[in-house]
């Protein structure tokens, strides 16, 4: 099945003729005018940038997402293609009104006219995994529906299994695969994928991030309705506003295009270092604004998650970015595991220098992520430094955001919108702040703790004592040990009492 599956992307590309794009370069010339003569019978006369997105959207899903990401790089495609790719954001072909009736019908039980009061078999919204159609439910509610693309999840596996074989030949042909652990990447992203084809799982992350900005001045998220959820369909409120990248329309609604773009930066560091939990899908076609000029955050197939250290260690990195104290970003490497404990710090630190320095005191428009993690990326090789999956969506979701930036406010100093949030937040992290916050976090489970104390005490000490015997210690060297040990307890004891007071005052 993968062979054939091989085959239609190879024919598939042949046919609306990526091969321009392929073999553009004057070393396969050659290869380029055998293929006009052997495909002499095919007529290309589409532009090519038409020609691209057809081609992915007849490939499948995961080839639309590659668009999706790519039409957001404005500065590194030509304006042709970039505009076309944008299409893919909600602009997919959608599947026929009598499968999406099907589909209800299979997933409700019953017919659809029991379900809603009014309901709209074509589709307002049509992407890679699904689509959305607007109703009405019998009490007055207006809901978008989203429905699953029928036969979707054989098409994602084969593709999945396609990239891991890729991974493969990856670690098997490239010096550095293995340092970029390729099939944990692809694994990673499978998994994303995967949570994206059970709505239930994205109805719970919907609910989720609206609960983390519940009452927010920045982002509005729909609320989730979930008498009408299934694995096969999501029914949520439905919202008002208008594309993120609609930008003249925005001008006309009086929406004050600066403080938009840096409230999007705001809600992105928001989300992955206070939260943990973050949209890693912000394409254009997911951010509507609200008359009120709130962010809109629509389809939660793919949010990303980070854990405590992670976030730790990328708020300093980040912090110390800003400051450009790049021996810090060094030293946080080697400590976080990111880098070989035996890489040397001063070589590190020259090496981020030299890729860093020259973007700051620049604006977005003059400033390239792309090219800058590719530098950096240059640089991690020549250090060993392995490839972390858990932050792979959160490099994809930078390179939304900065074209997101770069479409609303060229002009926008990424640095320092940014450099307040961070040190407010280790601030918070670190700081005393930090500390009254983890005692009240631990304090409820210090309560159960402190009455096992004096056990817990004992019988260590009757452990230790024996311990100590048996290794001949002088007697008067282990009392003093044993009497440290409990001192030690004690005072961690006190500690936790102090904090259970504080927590049950407050």
């Amino acid at each position: 099945m993968l062979v054939f599956r091989l085959l239609k992307i190879i024919g598939v590309s042949l046919r609306f003729g990526l091969d321009e794009f392929f073999l553009g370069h004057e070393r396969v010339r050659a290869l380029r005018w055998l293929l006009k003569l052997l495909l002499f019978w095919r007529r290309l006369g589409a532009p090519r940038a038409e020609r691209l997105r057809l081609a992915l959207e007849a490939l499948g899903p995961i080839f639309v997402k590659f668009g999706q990401v790519l039409s957001t790089r404005r500065d590194l495609l030509p304006a042709d293609i970039a505009d076309e790719l944008a299409k893919l954001q909600d602009q997919v072909p959608p599947f026929a009104p009598e499968l999406v009736l099907a589909a209800l019908e299979r997933a409700y039980r019953k017919p659809v006219a029991r379900v809603f009061a009014e309901f709209e078999p074509v589709a307002v919204a049509s992407a890679s995994v699904a689509q959305v159609h607007l109703a009405r439910l019998h009490d007055g509610r207006e809901v978008a529906v989203k429905i699953l693309r029928p036969g979707i999840t054989q098409v994602i596996n084969k593709d999945v299994a396609l990239l891991d074989a890729g991974a493969s030949l990856i670690e098997l042909l490239w010096a550095d695969g293995k340092r970029l652990r390729p099939h944990e990447v692809v694994a990673e992203f499978a998994k994303h994928l995967d949570d994206e084809l059970d709505l239930m799982r994205e109805a719970a992350n919907a609910s989720q991030l609206r609960r983390n900005f519940e009452n927010s001045p920045l982002l509005l998220v729909p609320e989730i309705y979930w008498d009408y959820c299934s694995t096969e369909v999501m029914v949520m409120q439905r919202m008002h506003g208008t594309p993120v990248s609609h930008i003249a329309s925005l001008r006309e609604q009086g929406i004050d295009i600066k403080k938009l773009s840096r409230a999007g930066v705001e809600i992105f560091f928001t989300q992955v270092f206070r939260d943990g939990f973050f949209h890693a899908d912000m394409h254009p076609g997911n951010i509507f604004v609200a008359t009120s000029g709130h962010y809109i955050a629509l389809d939660f197939g793919i949010m990303g998650t980070l854990t405590e250290v992670d976030k730790n260690y990328l708020a300093q990195n980040f912090l110390a970015f800003f400051r450009r104290d790049y021996r810090r970003v060094a030293e946080t490497h080697i400590e976080s595991g990111w880098a070989p404990k035996e890489t040397r710090v001063d070589d590190f630190e020259t090496a981020i220098r030299a890729v860093c320095e020259p973007i700051f005191s620049k604006p977005l428009k003059e400033i390239s992520f792309g090219r800058v993690l590719l530098r950096l990326f240059q640089t991690s090789r020549r250090f060993n430094i392995e490839v972390q999956p858990q932050l792979v969506l959160l490099q994809k979701t930078l390179l939304n955001i900065e074209g997101l930036g770069r479409e609303l406010d060229p002009e926008l100093d990424l640095w320092a919108t940014a450099k307040p949030f961070l040190e407010r937040w280790m601030s918070e992290q670190v700081g005393w702040r930090g500390l009254l916050r983890r005692i009240r976090t631990e304090a409820p489970n210090w309560s159960t703790l402190l009455p096992e104390i004096p056990r817990l005490v004992h019988r260590f000490l009757n452990d230790t004592g024996g311990e100590r015997q048996q290794q001949q210690l002088e007697h008067l060297l282990h009392e003093q040990k044993q009497q440290t040990v409990l001192l030690a307890i004690i005072a961690v004891a006190a500690v936790a009492l102090t904090g259970l007071l504080f927590y049950l005052a407050f």
